[in-house]
C-alpha cells in the first residue's frame, strides 16, 4: 500500500484538546502548487478507547457538519476518557459547494473507499481515513442525512454484518443514540462505502440519515447532537453524565431485498402516494410518475414489490429513470 501523501498538523498521541487540519496536496489550473484543507480535532484524555466521528462525507447534508463543530467547540479533555478525533467536514469541498459530489473530482467520498494514496483529492482522503485514521479507532460514526434527494425518518444504520458479536455491539451502540428507527440497509447505490470498511476492519460502526435538506432544523440537530453524547457515554469515553435513558425505544429495522428500494422506471416529476411512516403492501402504488415531454398522457405508476414501513422517499419531485423513490423496511430482531 503507497504511503499518504496527506500531512496532519495534529499529534494524534499528544494529551489535551488540539485543532488542526488536514493537508492534501492539489495542482490546479490557477496554482501549480496548492492545498486543500480538511479540517481535524483531537480530544485527548485520560487512557480508554477511540472514537472516529466524521461529518459532511456528502457535501449537501450538514447536519453532521453543525453538530460536530458544537461538539468541538463544546468539549474539554477532562470529559473525555480515551480519545474522540472528529473530522466536521470530511468532504469540505463539496460542504462549501453544497454539492453531494466533490466540485474537484466529482467523485462520491461514500463510494471511493478504501481510496487510493496516489488518486484524486476524494481517493486520497478516503486512503487515509482506511490506513491511517481506522486503525486508532475502536468507534466509528459517520453522520449522513437524505441531503436534497431524499426524505428519511430518523435512523442509525448498519449493515448486517456476518461477525455476531460485532453486530450486537453496533445494535446496542445505535440502541444507546436514541433515534426512533435502526436500519440494518442492503447496498444498492454502488459500494466502496466509509462504513463498510470500517465495519470490513472489525469496527463499532455505526451510520445515520437524519432527515433531509428540508428537514434541517432543531429537533433534527437536537436528535443528532445527543445520539453522539448517547454512544460517547455508553462507550465510556464521554465522562460528564450518564446516557440520556428517558428517551424513546428504537424500532429496528432491516431492508435487504434488492426491491425494497423501489427505483423510477421512468423520468419525470413524482407524486408520491403515502406519507413517510405508512405500511405498504406489496402491490399497492406508491405513486406515479407524470411525464414532462408527454404532458396530457397517462402518468406511469409505481408498484410495491414488498411489504414494508415507507422509511425514506425521494425529495426532490423530478427524478430520472432509476433514481430511488422510496425504502421500505420491515420489523427485525437479532434474537
Amino acid at each position: 500500500m503507497s504511503a499518504t501523501q496527506i500531512i496532519t498538523t495534529v499529534d494524534f498521541e499528544r494529551p489535551g484538546k488540539q485543532t488542526g487540519v488536514l493537508a492534501v496536496p492539489q495542482s490546479t489550473n490557477t496554482s501549480g502548487w496548492a492545498t486543500e484543507y480538511i479540517p481535524i480535532a483531537v480530544i485527548h484524555g485520560a487512557p480508554g478507547p477511540t472514537a472516529l466521528i466524521f461529518g459532511g462525507n456528502h457535501g449537501d447534508e450538514y447536519e453532521g457538519p453543525v453538530v460536530l463543530m458544537k461538539l468541538v467547540r463544546m468539549l474539554k479533555s477532562e470529559d473525555v476518557r480515551g480519545r474522540i478525533i472528529i473530522i466536521p467536514m470530511l468532504n469540505r469541498p463539496a460542504i462549501a459547494a453544497g454539492t453531494r459530489l466533490s466540485p474537484l473530482d466529482g467523485k462520491n467520498m461514500n463510494r471511493v473507499f478504501p481510496g487510493r494514496a496516489d488518486g484524486t483529492i476524494t481517493e486520497m482522503i478516503a486512503h487515509y481515513v482506511s490506513n491511517v485514521l481506522f486503525p486508532l479507532a475502536d468507534l466509528v460514526i459517520d453522520i449522513h442525512s437524505g441531503g436534497r434527494s431524499a426524505h428519511f425518518l430518523p435512523l442509525v444504520s448498519m449493515h448486517h454484518v456476518p461477525d455476531r458479536e460485532q453486530l450486537r455491539s453496533m445494535i446496542d451502540a445505535a440502541l444507546a443514540w436514541g433515534a426512533p428507527y435502526i436500519l440494518l440497509y442492503r447496498d444498492v447505490g454502488g459500494t466502496g462505502l466509509l462504513p463498510g470498511e470500517a465495519e470490513r476492519m472489525g469496527k463499532l460502526t455505526l451510520g445515520t440519515e437524519m432527515g433531509s435538506a428540508a428537514q434541517f432544523g432543531v429537533d433534527m440537530l437536537t436528535l443528532t447532537e445527543r445520539g453522539v453524547c448517547n454512544v460517547l457515554r455508553q462507550a465510556g469515553i464521554l465522562v460528564d453524565h450518564a446516557p440520556d435513558r428517558t428517551i424513546a425505544p428504537s424500532q429496528i429495522m432491516i431492508a435487504d431485498q434488492y426491491d425494497d428500494y423501489i427505483m423510477a422506471p421512468v423520468s419525470g416529476i413524482f407524486e408520491p402516494f403515502f406519507e413517510m411512516g405508512a405500511w405498504i403492501d406489496a402491490g399497492q402504488t406508491i405513486g406515479q410518475i407524470h411525464s414532462v415531454e408527454q404532458p396530457f398522457y397517462d402518468p406511469v405508476t409505481v408498484p410495491a414489490r414488498t411489504d414494508g414501513l415507507l422509511i425514506s422517499r425521494r425529495a426532490f419531485p423530478l427524478v430520472r429513470q432509476g433514481d430511488c423513490l422510496a425504502t421500505l423496511a420491515r420489523p427485525w430482531s437479532l434474537g
